[in-house]
């Protein structure tokens, strides 16, 4: 028997045979495995969970809500300030110190800039000095005054017994009588100088720059080291002013309207603003005055319209829109209180009026005790339990309750 030979066949390797599986494909059949379970996962999340129950839902609306003022004119303006001051320095002066800033607020009397101060503190250094030399010759003038009073005193009693002439009394009189004179002339001449120190401190205090009127900068005008004069003095090296301050609570508006349209604008007529730069902001407004003036070449009539409401974003030059709205109508004040309801969004739960209230996912329903009023042909009046704009459920089903999740129908009212 070869049985050698038949050993050796055996320990051949066969290169045609099926390899093992590698540690590779291991992996990539687990990862298959995973991406189904996960893909499972998902559509159970979609498909399998519950969706909650079909609803219709409509929207309860205000009572009478539709009944506000028509438009009867349209005009066009502009924000303007009825307290706006470009300040300026009283005296000409170059400019030392400047103290403030656009968009900057100011109160009443703050300092807004000074000027060189060596002119007006030279020319009250004087007058001071006058008023001081003014008063010492009072001094000297009195103690003359006083001793020629004794001088007459003495005379008079010497001349009732005829020790002095008559001539020498007379004289010490009319000597005491000029100090007197003096005396008034120097008092007025202190009271002069008092009064010239009094103008010199002004112009001390002209070289200070102070706000009129609590304010915000809009302009900055002048820089230290120019010249500013209340006056313009030409060439464009002088400035006029220091700086513009708007008072931003007399801001209102001012419109052009035309002669053909002025006799349906009346005093206190309801208007309501809109600004240009923000068109989604109603403001309420109301007419001051009718300008009684025409401008001749545009056939226009300026009316005055005042701002109800106060807000930063408003300022000066800004352009607006206006409409000017029809009165209030009595009978509007007299539309019944609450909301209107659709009949068939209110159902019987324990003997009580309630509905279902989407909340603010629209997702969930929120039972609501209601307090119902009068019919409305398809609707009812409710006096609590909602508000306009909230979106109730039309014909709830019997297993709707409170918390339940629900989803739109497809034909679901919006």
């Amino acid at each position: 028997m070869n049985t050698n030979a038949d050993l050796l066949k055996e320990l051949r390797i066969d290169r045609n045979a099926t390899p093992p599986p590698s540690r590779r494909g291991l992996w990539i059949a687990l990862a298959v495995v995973v991406a189904l379970l996960l893909a499972a996962a998902a559509a159970w999340a979609l498909f399998g969970r519950d969706r909650g129950i079909e609803v219709r839902t409509a929207t309860v609306q205000a009572i009478g809500s539709g009944g506000a003022s028509a438009s009867v004119l349209d005009a066009t303006g502009y924000v303007v300030a009825r307290r706006m001051a470009t300040v300026s320095a009283k005296i000409t002066g170059k400019v030392r110190e400047v103290l403030i800033e656009e968009g900057q607020t100011v109160e009443e009397g703050e300092v807004m800039a000074t000027l060189d101060p060596v002119d007006a503190d030279a020319d009250r250094a004087l007058a001071a000095s006058q008023l001081a030399a003014a008063r010492s010759q009072i001094g000297g003038v009195q103690a003359r005054l006083k001793e020629a009073e004794v001088d007459a005193s003495r005379l008079q009693a010497l001349v009732g017994r005829q020790l002095v002439s008559k001539s020498q009394y007379d004289q010490a009189v009319a000597q005491r009588d000029a100090l007197r004179a003096e005396l008034a002339t120097a008092q007025r001449n202190a009271n002069v100088a008092a009064d010239r120190l009094a103008i010199a401190d002004n112009g001390v205090d002209n070289t200070i720059v102070r706000a009129p009127f609590a304010g915000v900068v809009t302009a900055k005008a002048a820089q230290p080291g120019e010249i500013v004069s209340p006056l313009s003095a030409g060439g464009g090296f002088t400035r006029t002013g220091i700086g513009t301050i708007v008072d931003m609570d007399s801001l209102e508006v001012e419109v052009d309207v035309g002669e053909a349209f002025i006799g349906r604008v009346k005093p206190k007529m309801p208007v309501e603003a809109t600004l240009n730069a923000y068109p989604d902001w109603k403001i309420p407004a109301e007419v001051i005055a009718i300008i009684p003036a025409a401008d001749r070449g545009k056939a226009t009539v300026k009316v005055r319209i005042a701002l109800k409401q106060k807000d930063p974003r408003i300022v000066p030059d800004m352009g607006v829109r206006v409409s000017f709205l029809e009165a209030a109508k009595p009978e509007a004040a007299k539309q019944p209180p609450g909301v209107r309801v659709p009949t068939a969004a209110i159902v019987q739960r324990d003997g009580q009026d309630v509905t279902f209230a989407l909340d603010d996912e629209g997702s969930h329903v929120q039972q609501r005790a209601l307090k119902t009023g009068l019919a409305m042909g398809d609707d009812r009046q409710v006096l609590s339990g909602l508000v306009a704009g909230d979106a109730v459920v039309l014909d709830p089903p019997e297993e709707l309750k409170d918390g339940a999740r629900v989803t739109m129908a497809a034909d679901a009212e919006e």
